[in-house]
């Protein structure tokens, strides 16, 4: 192998992954193993997967594809991202994700929790921040800086219902939505 190409990667840089790969040249292209290349690309954390291909004679192709984050995990004084997946990436700034939401919790409790937002197709581009609380319930900080507080179980149908309101016209008012005391909403 003389030349490694790199394509379709955006936040990992090619010198990063071909410092990785230095080991492949000067192989024999014929008898590579592609595990060694698999283990050695799945200790970057912003890699989901990629294709290799041998050129003949003399040439590798890998194209990447990387994980999107989702979110931004602060856990204690750590930060990682949360990719589509619910896999963490260890956090280094990158001015594309640096307006990700915020999640005040952990993973675990996330997933299901992104899981749910996911069906009932709530509009997760408005999250801003989430925190999750030791009593096992959520808050959800949405533009324009409102809150909604919401109870530890059946707070999917309050979400339902947030999302009724919130095409009414009188929902610019309000900065809190309330859900926590069962069946009712108290607005501040």
């Amino acid at each position: 192998i003389l030349e490694i190409i790199i394509e379709n990667n955006n936040v990992i840089k090619k010198e990063n992954i071909k410092k990785k790969l230095i080991f492949l040249y000067d192989k024999n292209l014929i008898f590579l193993n592609n595990n060694d290349i698999v283990i050695t690309l799945k200790e970057i954390d912003f890699i989901e997967s990629f294709e290799i291909k041998k050129i003949y004679p003399n040439k590798l192709k890998i194209k990447i594809f990387e994980k999107t984050p989702i979110a931004i995990l602060q856990n204690k004084k750590k930060k990682f991202y949360i990719s589509e997946n619910i896999d963490l990436i260890n956090y280094k700034l990158i001015d594309d994700y640096k307006d990700l939401p915020i999640v005040f919790g952990d993973i675990d409790n996330f997933k299901i929790f992104y899981k749910n937002l996911k069906k009932i197709n709530f509009p997760s581009k408005l999250i801003k921040k989430y925190y999750f609380y030791e009593s096992k319930r959520w808050d959800i900080e949405i533009e324009n800086k409102i809150i909604i507080k919401l109870s530890p179980k059946n707070y999917i149908k309050s979400l339902e219902n947030f999302m009724d309101l919130r095409t009414k016209n009188n929902f610019d008012k309000y900065k809190v939505f309330d859900y926590r005391i069962n069946n009712q909403l108290i607005l501040k």
